[in-house]
């Protein structure tokens, strides 16, 4: 296989990634609505309206603020609007669309967990996007570095790297498995099955980003690590206050 992989669409030449990327947005959307229309929980047309403008607007500026940080030197001393844009990690993504979720839920008064019903969608959503990512190679910054472990791969270029999209898809894979296991006891209150996600999500993502090109801004870590680290302390807080329900 050649990387990056594209397309060629009415005379255009498209990467893989952005493809892949709106058509897991698309697919997510639609098996969110699915298992909206068929969920015993209903909300009100506002209350739908209010956090899904919330998760939007607080993904779009998180996904953009958070990829654009990763290289803070870069991004001060070339300026280019047109990197600003296309710069964005699902990292981002997922802590500012947290943010933009309990704000609208603040806002129209709302205090029931909303997550659980976004989780298995969004999970789609995100392997869909990673095998764009994985076509791509070195193209963009979502590669590994160089490795002579049984996994290297060529991606572009004449170093064998971690493939760590597709370790992502694995991993994502294998945690949906987990979260189904997790759901079928029906002991968990709303929201948990959300909050072992984001847990073991931006874990992994952690220490995923120790083989991945970076920019170390404290100590040894990124700016993704350092958002992964806030997240992951923020939902540990949350889960010491989760009531579980027991069965006689």
């Amino acid at each position: 296989m050649d990387f990056p992989v594209t397309f060629h669409i009415f005379g255009k030449t498209i990467l893989a990634h952005p493809l892949f990327e709106a058509a897991g947005i698309f697919i997510g959307m639609r098996y969110y609505f699915y298992l909206k229309r068929k969920s015993k929980e209903k909300m009100s047309f506002n209350t739908s309206a209010a956090i899904l403008i919330g998760a939007t607007a607080g993904a779009l500026i998180g996904s953009k603020l958070i990829g654009n940080l990763e290289n803070p030197y870069t991004l001060f001393e070339h300026f280019d609007l047109k990197r600003i844009w296309t710069n964005n990690t699902i990292v981002g993504g997922l802590a500012f669309g947290l943010i933009g979720v309990e704000l609208a839920k603040k806002i129209v008064g709302h205090r029931e967990s909303t997550g659980d019903l976004i989780v298995y969608p969004l999970m789609l959503a995100m392997i869909i996007g990673r095998i764009g990512c994985f076509l791509t190679g070195i193209h963009e910054e979502t590669y590994g570095i160089p490795t002579d472990s049984v996994f290297g791969m060529h991606l572009g270029d004449q170093y064998l790297r971690h493939p760590v999209a597709l370790y992502e898809i694995a991993f994502l894979i294998i945690l949906w498995i987990i979260l189904k296991m997790i759901q079928k006891k029906n002991i968990y209150p709303s929201g948990f099955v959300f909050q072992v996600f984001m847990i073991c999500y931006f874990s992994f993502r952690l220490m995923l980003d120790f083989i991945k090109p970076r920019m170390e801004i404290v100590g040894n870590l990124g700016t993704i690590q350092l958002v992964c680290i806030a997240v992951i302390f923020y939902y540990f807080l949350k889960l010491r206050k989760t009531k579980f329900v027991t069965s006689l």
